[in-house]
């Protein structure tokens, strides 16, 4: 059973905009890294957001992407440029044009996955997020 319903067809996610997918892959990650830190840890929830910092700001998104970018498909390399390359005009404070995009990049990647339903695979990039 799914507790959050995805109801687009596959067609339909590969017409969405990058943006799109960055946009529920920000929301997935977060959660997937807040869960983590739930589970593995007694701290207090102001802990635990300076703690989920370290792994959802932009630099720290960026870097995950260059030390998982060799194991990702043709496919995934795909999108990852269509989110790095994707027009934002936006930029997260305390962070660089090439960091964000990037983080974009990721978070594009993360949202396809889901929006796609390849959960298996989306659980296997997302516990690689863990490994230091």
């Amino acid at each position: 059973m799914e507790i959050i319903k995805r109801s687009k067809k596959i067609e339909d996610v590969n017409m969405l905009s990058p943006l799109v997918w960055a946009y529920i892959g920000d929301s997935v990650y977060e959660l997937f890294i807040r869960t983590n830190l739930v589970n593995t840890s007694n701290a207090k929830p102001h802990k635990l957001h300076i703690e989920s910092i370290k792994y959802v700001k932009a630099k720290a998104q960026a870097d995950i992407l260059e030390k998982i970018y060799d194991v990702l498909t043709d496919k995934e390399k795909d999108i990852v440029r269509r989110g790095r390359n994707t027009e934002n005009h936006h930029v997260a404070k305390n962070s660089n044009i090439a960091d964000y995009a990037k983080s974009t990049a990721f978070e594009a990647l993360i949202g396809y996955l889901y929006l796609s339903y390849q959960d298996e695979r989306l659980s296997e990039i997302l516990e690689m997020c863990l490994k230091k």
